[in-house]
């Protein structure tokens, strides 16, 4: 019995072994015990910690310790994370699983194609998705042909300067065929182009504006930009700033006028071709004043000949005909039996002056001198404000013809329909010429005549110029001497 006993003792004695695993558990019961309590279960199926299930079966009623850690042990269930309502101030919480998803941009998901759409309106076959929609790629003949598809032309100046760029419009359609032009230019320039159908659109913006407002400079940049063009023609004098500003549209040719002295320093890096005018005002070229630009639109290229100017042509539409009869009919005028008076001194921007002849209107005390002589034909006073009324009706009479216009379409219109046209150096002149009406024109010297009415004798004008360099001491008998071209004038259709 004794060593059956002893053998007992002797297997219940704890060998090294065994006391240093119940150690280690003994340590880790009293350092789980300090951890909170959705920790401790971490620490207990921690792969970690070695396992000697191999050598020594577990007893719990040898070890009471564990067995009061395992009916200790807590239970977790999973839970979810409640989400922070102050880091996502648009979340309103799940998604509805009966929403049905609107249209584009109204509510819900958008239908995206990932095919680029075609675009059957695009006058150029090659492209087959919208214009800035991806990077256009051009032929590269194209590129060495100097091909030009759309053009801009930004304008300087009013009525005046716009008028006569139209024969460099023409230029441009019978050199590029195909080719969009489009114009940049001031409020009272762009009321030009309702006469020419060569131009696609007409935007308004001041290049002569020395301080323009930001949100409008970066707009326009951003237009042209968008707009894709190969060419941008500028009749403004360019300095660096200028040239930044055709620079920044990106467009293949920069062409522009630059100033003729060190204004111009830097302008030549940012542009394709420049032309340095005679004086700094380029409206005093008078007719011709856009001759370089045009020398080097028309140049000759292989297979391609010089390219003539054609003179000035306007058109007139039927609406603008409609109402400038009721105003000359509501006015005492008939078709065919009047002549349009033009150049009433005022301060009226819509006398339609050129920049290059400050001095090119007449009191109205002069006028009414002029008018008394008018046999045959009714002259009518074509005034550029209202407030000018009272004045020619004191002036000249209670029943004179008097017709309130402000824009050149009307003017032209006016003049179509007319006999002939007296007028001192303003846009009637020109677009007499472009209707080929009998004219005679008035101007403070025969220099500037013969500048801004070259071949007058082929325009039917007659030119009369003061030998002072006033315009107020013009010969007033000079004047009523050429009345007589009136006269030949409506003989003819009579004879006809």
């Amino acid at each position: 019995m004794k060593s059956a006993s002893s053998l007992i003792q002797l297997s219940h004695k704890p060998t090294a072994k065994t006391k240093t695993h119940i150690s280690q558990k003994q340590t880790l019961a009293m350092a789980t015990s300090l951890l909170p309590k959705c920790l401790a279960p971490i620490f207990f199926n921690s792969p970690s910690l070695p396992s000697n299930s191999n050598h020594l079966t577990k007893l719990s009623f040898l070890n009471p310790l564990e067995h009061s850690l395992s009916a200790k042990r807590p239970i977790l269930l999973p839970q979810a994370k409640k989400k922070n309502p102050w880091l996502d101030l648009f979340d309103d919480g799940e998604d509805d699983p009966d929403i049905e998803y609107g249209s584009l941009y109204t509510d819900g998901k958008q239908e995206e194609d990932p095919r680029p759409p075609d675009n059957p309106g695009n006058p150029y076959g090659f492209l087959k998705f919208p214009q800035g929609y991806s990077v256009e790629v051009a032929s590269l003949a194209s590129k060495v042909r100097g091909d030009v598809r759309r053009c801009c032309c930004v304008i300087s100046g009013g009525v005046y300067e716009n008028l006569l760029f139209f024969p460099v419009i023409q230029l441009i359609k019978d050199r590029y065929p195909g080719v969009q032009i489009d114009i940049i230019t001031s409020a009272r320039g762009k009321q030009t182009y309702e006469m020419n159908k060569n131009v696609r659109w007409a935007t308004v913006y001041d290049p002569d504006d020395h301080f323009p407002d930001p949100a409008e400079y970066t707009d326009m940049i951003g237009l042209l930009k968008n707009r894709y063009y190969d060419m941008v023609l500028s009749t403004k004098l360019a300095g660096l700033g200028h040239a930044a500003f055709l620079f920044m549209t990106t467009a293949r040719d920069r062409v522009s006028y630059i100033y003729p002295n060190v204004n111009a320093a830097g302008a030549g890096l940012l542009l394709s071709e420049t032309f340095t005018p005679d004086s700094m005002n380029l409206s005093e070229g008078g007719y011709n004043m856009y001759h370089q630009m045009v020398e080097w639109l028309g140049r000759p290229a292989k297979n391609v000949p010089r390219l003539p100017v054609t003179p000035l042509k306007v058109s007139i539409s039927r609406r603008l005909k409609e109402v400038v009869d009721a105003k000359y009919k509501e006015a005492g005028a008939e078709k065919g039996k009047y002549v349009v008076i033009h150049g009433i001194q005022c301060d009226s921007q819509a006398s339609m002056q050129s920049r290059g002849d400050t001095d090119s209107l007449l009191p109205i005390e002069i006028w009414a001198e002029i008018s008394q002589a008018i046999r045959g034909v009714t002259p009518v006073f074509v005034i550029p404000h209202e407030k000018l009324r009272e004045d020619v009706e004191e002036i000249v009479g209670d029943e004179t013809s008097i017709v309130f216009i402000t824009t050149p379409g009307k003017l032209a219109a006016l003049i179509n329909d007319s006999v002939g046209v007296i007028a001192t150096n303003t846009a009637a002149i020109q677009l007499a010429h472009a209707r080929e009406k009998p004219s005679i024109a008035l101007f403070c010297s025969e220099e500037k005549g013969k500048r801004f009415v070259p071949n007058a004798e082929g325009k039917k004008c007659t030119i009369i110029a003061s030998k002072t360099g006033k315009l107020a001491d013009i010969d007033v008998e000079a004047v009523k001497d050429a009345l007589k071209v009136f006269k030949i004038a409506t003989a003819v259709p009579a004879l006809v």
